[in-house]
Order: C-alpha cells, then sequence, then structure tokens
C-alpha cells in the first residue's frame, strides 16, 4: 500500500509539473478553441523536446503566463502567428522555426549574425572574390570546383586553401574522388587553410569524411544527446563520434580553420570536432552556436515547426551552444576588406602559417 501511494503522489507532482500553467490552475476549464488548441500544442512541444530553455535564459513557463491569456476564441490566425513568434522569439535560436501557409509566413527566431549585418548576400559573394585576389597575391592559383560543388580549392607551391560551401546536398561519390584529388598535393605543403565561413550546414557524415583527411590519429570527435521528454533530464543516452585517418594520405601539418558566426549547424560541429586536433589553429570570430539537427513538428491547424532538440559536447563534454565555437585568434571581415581589395582573414592565415613554418624550419 505504501509503495502505491507514494507512486500515485509521485504521479500526481510529475503531471502537475509538466503541465502548462493555465491547466493546472484551471482543471474545469472550458473546450479550447481552435487557435487555444494549436498554441498549447505549441508550447507543449517545445516543452517537451526544446533542449536549451537554460542555455538560452527562457523561462518558458513565464513565457506561456505572458502570452497564453492573449489567445482567444475570437483570434485570427494572422494574430496567433504573431503571438507565437512573439514567445518563441527570445530564443534566439536559428534552429526555431514556425511556417505557416494561406497566406504564407515564415518565422525563425535568430536575430541575424554579425557577418550578415555586415554583409549583404552580394557582397558576401565579393568578399569570396577579393578571397581569392588575396590569395593570388601570394602565389596562390585560381580557386576552382573540386568533383564535387560543396568544395572549392586552390594551391601555392606551400600552402592549399579548401573552401567549404556546405556539408549536403552533394553525391557521395563526388565527395569522395574531391578528397582524393586534393590529397595527392598533401605531400610537400607547409600548412593548410580550410575556411568555413558563411556554410550553412549539413550532415556530421560528411563533416568527419572530410576533417578524416586531416586527422593523425583516432581521436573523439564529440559526444550528442537528445532530449525525449519535459524532465530536466530526459535525454537519450550519450552518444560518441570519432574521427580517424582515411584515405591514402592525411595532411597533418599546420591548419588554419576560418570561421564566422554565420557558421552554423554542421558547420558549427566541424569547427567543434577540428579544435580537438592539435595542429588546428582556429582564426576569425565564433561560430553560430546552433549545433543541432532540427526536430520538425505539425500543430493542428497545419503549420509547421522546428526546434533545436540535441545538445552536442566536445571530446571533453563541453557544451558550446548558443555562444559558438571559439577562436583561437580573433580577426573579422568587415566592409573594409571590400574597399581595400584584401581578405584581412584569409591575410591573418598565411601570416600564421608562415610563422608556423618557420619555426618548424629551424627546429629542424
Amino acid at each position: 500500500m505504501r509503495t502505491t501511494v507514494r507512486t500515485s503522489v509521485l504521479a500526481a507532482l510529475l503531471l502537475a509539473l509538466n503541465t502548462p500553467p493555465s491547466k493546472c490552475e484551471s482543471p474545469a476549464a472550458a473546450p479550447l478553441s481552435p487557435a487555444e488548441k494549436n498554441f498549447e500544442a505549441l508550447w507543449q512541444a517545445f516543452h517537451n523536446r526544446y533542449a536549451f530553455f537554460e542555455v538560452r535564459g527562457v523561462d518558458w513557463r513565464k513565457q506561456y503566463k505572458i502570452y497564453r491569456p492573449q489567445v482567444k476564441g475570437s483570434t485570427t490566425d494572422e494574430q496567433l502567428f504573431e503571438i507565437l513568434c512573439k514567445m518563441l522569439k527570445p530564443l534566439n535560436d536559428g534552429h526555431v522555426e514556425l511556417k505557416a501557409k494561406n497566406p504564407k509566413r515564415r518565422f525563425c527566431a535568430e536575430d541575424p549574425p554579425r557577418f550578415w549585418k555586415e554583409f549583404t548576400d552580394k557582397q558576401i559573394k565579393q568578399l569570396f572574390q577579393v578571397t581569392g585576389k588575396t590569395l593570388a597575391q601570394h602565389g596562390f592559383g585560381e580557386v576552382k570546383d573540386t568533383a564535387t560543388w560543396i568544395l572549392r580549392y586552390a594551391k601555392s607551391t606551400d600552402y592549399a586553401y579548401l573552401r567549404v560551401v556546405e556539408l549536403e546536398g552533394h553525391r557521395k561519390g563526388n565527395l569522395t574522388r574531391a578528397l582524393s584529388d586534393i590529397a595527392g598535393d598533401f605531400k610537400g605543403l607547409k600548412g593548410y587553410i580550410i575556411d568555413l565561413r558563411d556554410c550553412p550546414g549539413g550532415d556530421d557524415s560528411v563533416l568527419i569524411e572530410i576533417i578524416n583527411r586531416f586527422t593523425d590519429k583516432k581521436r573523439v570527435a564529440f559526444h550528442r544527446k537528445t532530449k525525449t521528454g519535459p524532465g530536466k533530464e530526459d535525454f537519450s543516452p550519450l552518444k560518441t563520434w570519432h574521427i580517424q585517418p582515411e584515405g591514402d594520405a592525411q595532411f597533418t601539418g599546420p591548419i588554419v580553420l576560418l570561421t564566422c558566426d554565420s557558421v552554423f549547424s554542421g558547420g558549427d560541429v566541424f569547427a567543434l570536432v577540428a579544435r580537438e586536433i592539435p595542429h588546428v589553429t582556429i582564426v576569425g570570430e565564433h561560430t553560430n552556436g546552433i549545433f543541432s539537427y532540427q526536430h520538425d513538428g505539425k500543430l493542428p491547424n497545419g503549420w509547421k515547426y522546428h526546434l533545436s532538440h540535441q545538445v552536442y559536447l566536445s571530446a571533453d563534454k563541453v557544451c558550446y551552444a548558443s555562444k559558438g565555437v571559439p577562436v583561437d585568434v580573433k580577426v573579422l571581415n568587415t566592409k573594409q576588406d571590400l574597399a581595400k581589395g584584401e581578405d584581412a582573414v584569409i591575410a591573418a592565415a598565411l601570416k600564421l602559417l608562415e610563422k608556423k613554418s618557420t619555426v618548424k624550419t629551424q627546429e629542424r
């Protein structure tokens, strides 16, 4: 009997803790209107699966108390969409989205990153043209496509440059062929630049395949757990991924990885993994900090939502969600780079590689 009573009390407490405030306070509430049902569905979905309320500094129950009273039976779809967006906005998470049709609307909870505030889409294209000019001024050939569109490549006598445009949307065989082609140039190189700037992300398996060509031995890449319920400890068991040498050759000399705050998702993870390799130095600015894959769902009215439900941890189990992967050397691209015709981040990377090459030569 004691066990049964304790179980019942515990169950009642858990039910109260995991029920929206209004439901706890008004057990005999009237039937919900369509707008109210959709509000409750979205709030509960985030309550159950969103992994970063504490990291993002958001009291989700407080959000309920603020915005639930604003939704009534007379609330229109337009008004409801606006209320839901206001509730989600403080999360400031680029993987938090709400999408509606008729009329078509899309909301993303993230403030634009600094890189996008500094440059328009057109200016970002111009910046990468300046990147090519800066490399050419230091003896590099033209930056060209590889066997896969997601990688672009150039080299000089001593150094190589690899831009990671994206980490998905390609044919696997083409990526393998591209990596094998560039690996043919590894011998004799004194340093490498991997440019991750403005990479929107992609799949973990892709970034691991790329990084495997630049690692010296098997290492822990990252750990990951997935939010499974509303409780603070409701996560799947922690799973560990590894990187290890792959292909006929690997480059294990000095590498400079270039990042900025518009490096997202799989790009975040790329930087998280690369920083575990001792011969990698990260230059630029911190990544965006939205590592998770998106969890997708649909509200009763057909609106779609996306949220971050996975926690990525570094090899030493540090979470960089929200703040992004830090850099070793901070250098910012600005509009002045376009005016001067020189990419400041590339220039800093080359200077660092030349310094490391000189030190290595002296050590011999």
